[in-house]
């Protein structure tokens, strides 16, 4: 069998992997292995440095050189030390992406490492069915607020990633009862797999490199 282990940025990363992504590459007899990142003792996820991140990556590559190491990480809000970070903000976003995780690709450098970082955080793939939401909230206005929001762009990874603006925000400004790590997968369990890799041709390309490892 297949082993992939999978960095996720937090504890709604890693539920994702688990829920959605085992049992669909089960089937190709690859086996996930989803594990949070540590930035702290108390191993609370989230990426403070990308020295951590790094030395986090390159251990597990070493220690089971067999298997496959990959990432379930975004952009957004990065830290400094990540290399290349300091790109023209004037490129798409989706340049940026193919930029950075390039450069990730590169200073990771370990043959068993498959770079992939997401444009903007978990949430923006959670605008590919905003239906999903009412089965999560009362207001029938949330899901036509979120759909008026996803009709905006020309997919659910292009939602712009401001301070205000990601994709997170306008959640929260639409439905101020999401909680992340409450709604994060549920939502994304509703929308289904399928649905979410149609709508996200990003996610979906990542998704299409580890099925090319069986």
């Amino acid at each position: 069998m297949i082993r992939v282990h999978i960095f996720c940025e937090g504890q709604t990363e890693e539920t994702f992997v688990r829920e959605l992504l085992t049992s669909h590459f089960a089937r190709l007899d690859i086996w996930i292995n989803p594990i949070i990142l540590r930035t702290s003792k108390i191993g609370k996820g989230g990426i403070s440095t990308y020295g951590k991140l790094k030395n986090q990556i390159e251990k597990k590559c070493k220690e089971d050189p067999n298997a496959w190491v990959t990432t379930l990480i975004d952009f957004y809000g990065f830290p400094k030390d990540f290399p290349k970070l300091a790109i023209p903000t004037g490129l798409a976003s989706v340049k940026r992406a193919k930029i950075l995780q390039q450069s990730f690709q590169d200073d990771i450098a370990e043959s068993n490492f498959i770079a992939n970082l997401m444009i903007h955080e978990f949430e923006s793939l959670l605008f590919s069915e905003p239906e999903a939401f009412e089965n999560w909230c009362d207001d029938p206005q949330v899901v036509v607020n979120l759909r008026k929001i996803r009709c905006g762009f020309s997919s659910p990874e292009h939602i712009n990633d401001g301070y205000t603006t990601a994709p997170s925000k306008r959640i929260l400004s639409i439905f101020s009862q999401y909680d992340k790590v409450l709604h994060g997968s549920l939502v994304a369990l509703d929308i289904g797999l399928e649905t979410i890799r149609r709508e996200c041709p990003i996610f979906n390309s990542w998704i299409v490199r580890l099925e090319s490892l069986a």
